[in-house]
């Protein structure tokens, strides 16, 4: 496999480097920890909306950027390197896909423009009390009523939904058929009358996550992806893009940059912490697990550019992407010690915090990669996908 860039391509890297430049710092912050405001997730996007560059995966007739698989790579590439903003992926990487792929000719006019320039925030309705890893088991209830559906239940660990328009959710419409056979795929607008959202407070004191209650929702039968009792096929197809995406191998490569810097920064016995063999070995081993996990996506790219699509192999990068994401987030902690602990400003006690600027959220961050190995499918459920599908077992 040839990994080196052609002469256009470092060429087309540094146009990405140069639009980066000269954009990123008007946004004023680009940690998300920072974000607060709806305007805040979406000001990243909107640059580059403007730049045309906002869903380089989608095809070019609905407004995709036409790059191949090399440019969308170096694109993922450059902006981690510059630490921008992580577009949120449930309408540009999830819901937009299923519709372009399985949505009717209506659906895609009304939606996917919308998507596409940051006018509809789209949240995700699958996750439910009973129903996490275990999908198929979900419970919110849709029955069709003329030409509505009328929906009934509960989605929980809602990324987001306080900002939300839309929510794309799976609902059972067949409670006789075997579980994966009764299940529908809606697209259902959020100020409709009877959804609820309520507030998930985290541990580190952020709203990041919420519960969704619907009762008694009317839901038009023309926001159906598909046949109804087909909606599986979709969640399918769009949890094979998230764990793909989940990988994160471009952001991982910058977190061990900023983890070296507080090895080099932090102190052991007179020396710096990433001078120490035990501490230099445990970056070594991570950055050895990183670079296996960046060969197995340029294999994935490299099939994708032949026109393959990406299947159960997906659970691999999911795996190990967390896996690796984890292990930062933990080094990191460990580096930092005391000084990672004190909470930052969401409670309002530490305005200014303790310690070196680097330590700031350094334990909340930690805490909150827990949930990587579980969204998206759980690392277990992965391992059963790659056994049966992959190894066939």
């Amino acid at each position: 496999m040839d990994i080196t860039f052609s002469p256009e391509e470092e060429k087309f890297r540094a146009t990405v480097r140069n639009f980066i430049a000269e954009n990123l710092p008007k946004l004023g912050k680009t940690s998300r920890r920072d974000f607060e405001t709806k305007e805040d997730f979406l000001g990243w996007h909107r640059m580059l909306y403007k730049q045309g560059w906002v869903a380089p995966h989608w095809p070019v007739q609905y407004g995709g950027t036409g790059w191949n698989v090399t440019q969308r790579y170096i694109f993922n590439e450059e902006t981690a390197r510059a630490e921008a903003p992580a577009l949120l992926p449930f309408g540009l990487a999830m819901v937009a896909p299923v519709i372009f792929t399985f949505g009717n000719d209506e659906q895609k006019k009304k939606f996917l423009p919308r998507i596409l320039s940051g006018e509809d925030w789209w949240c995700q309705g699958y996750s439910e009390p009973g129903a996490g890893s275990d999908l198929a088991s979900l419970k919110t209830k849709a029955v069709r009523e003329g030409d509505h559906y009328i929906v009934n239940g509960q989605k929980t660990w809602t990324t987001l939904a306080q900002f939300a328009d839309w929510i794309f959710c799976l609902v059972r419409t067949d409670a006789t058929v075997k579980q994966q056979e009764g299940i529908t795929f809606l697209l259902i607008d959020m100020k409709t009358p009877g959804i609820t959202v309520k507030p998930i407070i985290v541990l580190d004191g952020a709203h990041e996550v919420n519960e969704v209650f619907f009762d008694n929702v009317k839901v038009p039968v023309e926001n159906r992806v598909g046949e109804e009792n087909k909606g599986w096929t979709f969640a399918k197809f769009l949890l094979v893009n998230e764990r793909s995406g989940i990988a994160g191998v471009a952001r991982s490569k910058k977190a061990i940059e900023r983890l070296k810097e507080i090895g080099r920064a932090e102190m052991l016995d007179g020396k710096p912490l990433i001078e120490t063999d035990e501490f230099a070995r445990k970056i070594a081993d991570t950055e050895i697990e990183l670079a296996a996990l960046e060969f197995t996506e340029l294999r994935t790219l490299a099939q994708e550019a032949k026109g393959s699509h990406a299947g159960p192999e997906s659970s691999i990068l999911k795996i190990k992407g967390t896996e690796i994401q984890q292990r930062i987030t933990e080094l990191t902690v460990e580096a930092i010690g005391y000084y990672a602990y004190p909470y930052d400003r969401y409670f309002g006690d530490n305005e200014y915090p303790p310690g070196p600027a680097y330590a700031s959220g350094g334990a909340g961050t930690y805490f909150n990669m827990r949930k990587a190995s579980i969204y998206g499918g759980s690392n277990e459920i992965q391992r059963g996908i790659i056994a049966k599908a992959v190894l066939g077992l």
